[in-house]
């Protein structure tokens, strides 16, 4: 018993140094995470419950009052619904069409990697850029668009500048942006998924193409399908470069989103205390948003195993 108690006794203080040791070596990175990331959200918090103006000497806490005015100011509830709408068309539509060329590229030889890099091009290039080409291959009189619509037959549409037209042109734009980045991770589902169940499926009978798409690809799939709808739905919330650059929100508000409605606050206004409301709700949102879609899909998706 004696020999055991020196044993233990021993052993404790290499354990602790050991444990010592460990919160040292990862001491840089929490100070540095406090830094970039607890402090700006601490001071986003703050700010929000005041009625701060850019230099000013003086403010005062307001408590919730900013928070009530982003959901009674219609605004505000314009810059929301025009959000959800942009997300709504983007991410099934992006989604999608990422799957449908993953399917059509991921059989292909030599040419895969052709494809690969032609549509994953928007998804390096800088949007602000690409937003100028967009502006010119979207105008109402000299756009190479509106052009083949005239020679088909159709009348010009101002896309950019009609009401009705200017947000689901904003949507196309992030729907090109997003559609690579979704076909590059569906190519990687498609390539970790086994041949052999495959041909296992194909001794059972199921070797149709639709067959073998409904009952092993899109299965397994699923965490692959989760990822991307997360990852896209994230990116389209953060819509900004493209309404900023073509748009400003206009034409009548009809493209005003949420991210712009912030900078606007907050630099254009200078409304430090009702930009960092807004920023506040904007990130609980895409919270509780990713949360949902986790929470739904994982009692669908099938992980193997």
């Amino acid at each position: 018993m004696a020999a055991l108690a020196d044993m233990f006794a021993s052993t404790r203080p290499r354990r602790s140094a050991r444990g010592l040791s460990g919160y040292l070596f990862i001491a840089p990175a929490l100070a540095l995470a406090c830094c970039l990331i607890v402090l700006p959200l601490v001071a986003v918090l703050f700010f929000s419950l005041t009625d701060y103006t850019l230099a000013a000497v003086e403010f005062s806490f307001v408590g919730f009052q900013n928070y009530a005015s982003a959901f009674t100011e219609p605004g505000l509830r314009v810059a929301l619904t025009n959000t959800l709408l942009y997300v709504g068309v983007v991410v099934p539509c992006a989604v999608a069409l990422g799957l449908l060329i993953a399917l059509l590229v991921h059989e292909r030889g030599r040419s895969r990697r052709f494809y690969e890099i032609a549509f994953f091009l928007p998804v390096t290039g800088t949007m602000v850029a690409m937003a100028v080409v967009w502006q010119y291959l979207l105008h109402g009189r000299i756009g190479p668009l509106n052009a083949v619509l005239s020679g088909l037959g159709f009348e010009r549409v101002d896309f950019l500048t009609d009401p009705d037209a200017a947000l689901y042109a904003i949507a196309a734009i992030g729907i090109w942006q997003l559609t690579g980045f979704a076909m590059v991770l569906f190519l990687a589902g498609l390539t970790a998924i086994p041949r052999d169940i495959y041909e296992a499926a194909s001794v059972d009978g199921a070797d149709g193409g639709f067959d073998r798409f409904w009952r092993i690809t899109l299965p397994l799939l699923g965490p692959t399908m989760l990822f991307v709808t997360i990852t896209c739905s994230i990116t389209a919330f953060q819509v900004f470069d493209t309404v900023a650059v073509l748009t400003r929100g206009g034409p009548m508000k009809s493209t005003e989103v949420l991210l712009y409605t912030v900078y606007l606050e907050g630099f254009q206004y200078f409304e430090i205390g009702r930009a960092s409301a807004l920023i506040t709700l904007f990130l609980a949102f895409i919270l509780l948003f990713s949360l949902l879609q986790i929470f739904v899909a994982e009692r669908r998706t099938f992980y193997g195993g």
